[in-house]
Protein backbone atom coordinates (compact mmCIF):
# COMPACT_ATOMS: atom_id res chain seq x y z
CA UNK A 1 0.00 0.00 0.00
CA UNK A 2 1.48 3.31 -0.63
CA UNK A 3 -0.49 4.78 2.52
CA UNK A 4 0.93 5.76 6.30
CA UNK A 5 0.01 7.47 8.72
CA UNK A 6 1.34 9.45 11.44
CA UNK A 7 -0.06 11.55 14.15
CA UNK A 8 -0.58 14.82 12.54
CA UNK A 9 -4.06 16.14 13.30
CA UNK A 10 -5.92 17.27 10.33
CA UNK A 11 -9.57 18.09 9.45
CA UNK A 12 -12.17 17.16 11.77
CA UNK A 13 -12.04 14.37 14.39
CA UNK A 14 -9.87 12.28 11.44
CA UNK A 15 -5.99 12.03 12.35
CA UNK A 16 -3.51 10.86 10.04
CA UNK A 17 -1.56 11.93 6.57
CA UNK A 18 -1.42 10.06 3.64
CA UNK A 19 2.22 9.93 2.44
CA UNK A 20 3.60 8.29 -0.72
CA UNK A 21 5.97 5.05 -0.22
CA UNK A 22 9.35 4.83 -1.87
CA UNK A 23 8.37 3.13 -5.52
CA UNK A 24 11.83 4.03 -6.88
CA UNK A 25 12.32 0.42 -7.88
CA UNK A 26 8.46 0.08 -8.80
CA UNK A 27 7.09 0.85 -12.44
CA UNK A 28 4.44 3.53 -12.73
CA UNK A 29 1.44 1.98 -13.00
CA UNK A 30 -2.24 3.23 -13.24
CA UNK A 31 -3.14 1.96 -9.89
CA UNK A 32 0.46 3.46 -8.41
CA UNK A 33 -0.12 6.79 -9.72
CA UNK A 34 -3.39 7.09 -8.52
CA UNK A 35 -2.85 6.32 -5.19
CA UNK A 36 -0.10 9.06 -5.52
CA UNK A 37 -3.28 11.43 -6.71
CA UNK A 38 -5.03 10.51 -3.98
CA UNK A 39 -2.21 11.02 -1.65
CA UNK A 40 -1.32 14.66 -3.13
CA UNK A 41 -4.98 15.44 -2.62
CA UNK A 42 -5.50 14.32 0.72
CA UNK A 43 -8.03 11.67 0.56
CA UNK A 44 -8.39 8.60 2.49
CA UNK A 45 -6.70 10.20 5.74
CA UNK A 46 -7.98 8.01 8.12
CA UNK A 47 -6.35 4.95 8.94
CA UNK A 48 -5.12 2.77 11.94
CA UNK A 49 -3.52 5.14 14.99
CA UNK A 50 -1.49 3.27 17.14
CA UNK A 51 -2.34 3.79 20.49
CA UNK A 52 -0.54 3.13 24.06
CA UNK A 53 -1.85 -0.15 26.13
CA UNK A 54 -3.44 2.72 28.50
CA UNK A 55 -5.59 3.78 25.85
CA UNK A 56 -6.80 0.75 24.01
CA UNK A 57 -9.97 0.74 25.40
CA UNK A 58 -12.31 3.92 24.55
CA UNK A 59 -14.18 5.66 27.59
CA UNK A 60 -17.20 4.08 28.74
CA UNK A 61 -16.26 0.61 27.25
CA UNK A 62 -15.40 -2.94 29.44
CA UNK A 63 -13.74 -5.64 27.92
CA UNK A 64 -15.65 -9.46 26.46
CA UNK A 65 -14.02 -12.23 25.77
CA UNK A 66 -17.08 -13.45 23.67
CA UNK A 67 -18.55 -12.02 20.60
CA UNK A 68 -22.13 -10.57 21.00
CA UNK A 69 -24.55 -11.20 18.95
CA UNK A 70 -26.99 -8.18 17.90
CA UNK A 71 -28.95 -7.65 15.13
CA UNK A 72 -32.51 -6.61 14.02
CA UNK A 73 -34.13 -9.90 14.78
CA UNK A 74 -33.77 -11.51 12.00
CA UNK A 75 -30.73 -13.45 9.94
CA UNK A 76 -30.55 -13.67 6.50
CA UNK A 77 -30.06 -17.05 5.32
CA UNK A 78 -27.26 -16.48 2.53
CA UNK A 79 -25.02 -18.95 0.62
CA UNK A 80 -22.17 -18.80 -1.20
CA UNK A 81 -24.41 -19.09 -4.47
CA UNK A 82 -26.89 -16.47 -3.97
CA UNK A 83 -24.96 -13.69 -1.97
CA UNK A 84 -23.38 -11.03 -4.49
CA UNK A 85 -21.84 -7.67 -3.72
CA UNK A 86 -22.90 -4.56 -5.90
CA UNK A 87 -20.71 -1.86 -5.61
CA UNK A 88 -22.36 1.58 -6.96
CA UNK A 89 -22.56 5.12 -7.51
CA UNK A 90 -19.54 7.69 -8.25
CA UNK A 91 -17.17 4.79 -8.92
CA UNK A 92 -15.52 5.00 -12.81
CA UNK A 93 -16.36 0.94 -12.76
CA UNK A 94 -19.12 -0.42 -10.63
CA UNK A 95 -19.07 -4.11 -10.05
CA UNK A 96 -21.15 -6.52 -9.04
CA UNK A 97 -19.59 -9.44 -7.74
CA UNK A 98 -20.96 -13.39 -7.33
CA UNK A 99 -18.56 -14.97 -4.38
CA UNK A 100 -16.42 -16.45 -7.19
CA UNK A 101 -15.49 -13.12 -8.76
CA UNK A 102 -14.96 -11.66 -4.67
CA UNK A 103 -12.44 -14.22 -3.99
CA UNK A 104 -10.20 -13.22 -7.25
CA UNK A 105 -9.72 -9.84 -5.51
CA UNK A 106 -6.54 -9.17 -3.30
CA UNK A 107 -7.30 -11.10 -0.08
CA UNK A 108 -5.72 -9.53 3.09
CA UNK A 109 -4.88 -10.55 7.35
CA UNK A 110 -6.10 -7.71 9.73
CA UNK A 111 -5.63 -7.65 13.05
CA UNK A 112 -7.63 -5.22 15.06
CA UNK A 113 -9.93 -4.36 18.06
CA UNK A 114 -13.81 -3.58 17.86
CA UNK A 115 -15.58 -1.95 20.06
CA UNK A 116 -19.97 -2.16 20.30
CA UNK A 117 -22.17 1.27 21.27
CA UNK A 118 -23.50 -1.28 23.38
CA UNK A 119 -20.60 -0.73 25.57
CA UNK A 120 -18.63 -3.94 25.35
CA UNK A 121 -15.17 -3.80 23.58
CA UNK A 122 -13.25 -7.18 22.04
CA UNK A 123 -9.09 -7.27 21.51
CA UNK A 124 -7.20 -8.51 19.21
CA UNK A 125 -9.90 -10.41 15.95
CA UNK A 126 -7.87 -11.49 13.45
CA UNK A 127 -9.99 -11.07 10.12
CA UNK A 128 -9.06 -12.27 6.52
CA UNK A 129 -11.33 -10.38 4.14
CA UNK A 130 -10.47 -7.89 0.91
CA UNK A 131 -9.45 -4.59 2.00
CA UNK A 132 -11.39 -1.64 1.52
CA UNK A 133 -8.45 0.25 -0.21
CA UNK A 134 -7.96 -2.80 -2.43
CA UNK A 135 -11.45 -2.70 -3.45
CA UNK A 136 -11.38 1.33 -3.95
CA UNK A 137 -8.03 0.39 -6.34
CA UNK A 138 -10.74 -1.30 -8.35
CA UNK A 139 -13.65 0.56 -8.60
CA UNK A 140 -12.17 4.03 -8.70
CA UNK A 141 -14.37 6.37 -6.97
CA UNK A 142 -15.24 9.25 -8.88
CA UNK A 143 -13.44 12.84 -7.10
CA UNK A 144 -17.25 14.00 -5.63
CA UNK A 145 -17.41 10.78 -3.86
CA UNK A 146 -16.82 11.48 -0.53
CA UNK A 147 -19.49 9.07 1.57
CA UNK A 148 -20.63 5.54 1.61
CA UNK A 149 -24.28 3.62 2.03
CA UNK A 150 -23.70 0.49 3.34
CA UNK A 151 -27.03 -1.97 2.48
CA UNK A 152 -27.32 -5.73 3.86
CA UNK A 153 -29.32 -8.27 2.52
CA UNK A 154 -31.77 -7.71 6.24
CA UNK A 155 -32.46 -4.35 4.72
CA UNK A 156 -30.04 -2.41 7.84
CA UNK A 157 -28.05 0.32 5.75
CA UNK A 158 -25.42 2.48 7.69
CA UNK A 159 -23.71 5.65 6.53
CA UNK A 160 -20.08 6.10 6.21
CA UNK A 161 -17.32 9.12 5.18
CA UNK A 162 -15.58 7.82 2.51
CA UNK A 163 -12.15 8.75 4.43
CA UNK A 164 -13.61 5.86 7.61
CA UNK A 165 -14.55 3.29 4.64
CA UNK A 166 -11.22 3.40 3.40
CA UNK A 167 -9.24 3.07 7.02
CA UNK A 168 -6.03 1.32 6.90
CA UNK A 169 -7.51 -1.66 8.74
CA UNK A 170 -11.06 -1.84 6.95
CA UNK A 171 -11.46 -4.61 5.70
CA UNK A 172 -14.84 -6.75 3.70
CA UNK A 173 -14.04 -9.95 5.95
CA UNK A 174 -14.88 -13.06 5.05
CA UNK A 175 -13.37 -15.25 7.67
CA UNK A 176 -12.47 -14.52 11.60
CA UNK A 177 -9.66 -16.13 13.87
CA UNK A 178 -9.12 -18.82 10.98
CA UNK A 179 -12.37 -20.01 10.01
CA UNK A 180 -15.59 -18.08 7.64
CA UNK A 181 -17.51 -15.47 9.56
CA UNK A 182 -20.71 -17.66 10.98
CA UNK A 183 -24.61 -16.19 9.59
CA UNK A 184 -25.13 -14.80 13.14
CA UNK A 185 -21.72 -12.56 12.55
CA UNK A 186 -22.79 -11.72 9.33
CA UNK A 187 -21.42 -13.86 6.76
CA UNK A 188 -20.62 -14.46 4.24
CA UNK A 189 -19.70 -10.94 4.06
CA UNK A 190 -19.75 -7.93 6.31
CA UNK A 191 -17.51 -4.92 6.63
CA UNK A 192 -14.86 -4.26 9.44
CA UNK A 193 -14.29 -0.65 10.40
CA UNK A 194 -12.47 -1.24 13.82
CA UNK A 195 -12.20 2.92 14.55
CA UNK A 196 -15.55 3.16 14.81
CA UNK A 197 -18.39 1.96 17.01
CA UNK A 198 -19.55 -1.50 15.21
CA UNK A 199 -22.59 -0.28 14.13
CA UNK A 200 -20.87 0.72 11.13
CA UNK A 201 -19.55 -2.59 10.37
CA UNK A 202 -22.32 -3.73 8.70
CA UNK A 203 -22.95 -7.42 8.40
CA UNK A 204 -24.44 -9.71 4.83
CA UNK A 205 -23.50 -6.94 2.98
CA UNK A 206 -25.22 -6.61 0.05
CA UNK A 207 -24.43 -3.06 -1.54
CA UNK A 208 -21.97 -0.38 -1.19
CA UNK A 209 -22.89 3.16 -2.75
CA UNK A 210 -20.63 5.87 -3.37
CA UNK A 211 -22.31 9.36 -3.22
CA UNK A 212 -21.61 13.13 -3.11
CA UNK A 213 -23.91 14.05 0.58
CA UNK A 214 -24.16 12.09 3.53
CA UNK A 215 -27.55 10.78 4.51
CA UNK A 216 -28.61 8.87 7.40
CA UNK A 217 -28.88 4.97 7.37
CA UNK A 218 -30.85 2.72 9.78
CA UNK A 219 -29.68 3.41 13.74
CA UNK A 220 -28.81 7.00 12.50
CA UNK A 221 -32.29 8.05 11.74
CA UNK A 222 -33.53 6.52 15.23
CA UNK A 223 -30.90 8.66 16.81
CA UNK A 224 -27.53 7.23 16.73
CA UNK A 225 -24.92 9.66 15.91
CA UNK A 226 -23.77 10.31 11.78
CA UNK A 227 -20.19 9.22 12.53
CA UNK A 228 -19.91 7.23 15.63
CA UNK A 229 -16.01 7.51 17.12
CA UNK A 230 -15.76 5.44 19.98
CA UNK A 231 -12.91 7.87 21.54
CA UNK A 232 -15.23 10.84 21.12
CA UNK A 233 -18.23 8.96 22.29
CA UNK A 234 -20.45 9.42 19.78
CA UNK A 235 -23.02 7.28 20.28
CA UNK A 236 -26.32 9.46 20.11
CA UNK A 237 -26.88 12.23 18.01
CA UNK A 238 -26.47 14.73 20.29
CA UNK A 239 -23.01 13.85 21.29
Amino acid sequence: MLFSVNRDTIEGNIQGRAVVADETQAPETKLTSTKRRWAADGKFLTGRIARPETDRLPPGQHLVRDWPVLDLGQQPHLTYETWRLDVTGLVENPLSLDWNAFQTLPQSDSLSDIHCVTTWSRYDNNWRGVSTRDLLDRVMPKPEAAFVMLTSFDGYTTNLPLADFAAEDAILATAWDGAPITRAHGGPVRLVVPHLYFWKSAKWLQRIDFRAADSAGFWERNGYHMRGDPWLEERYSGD
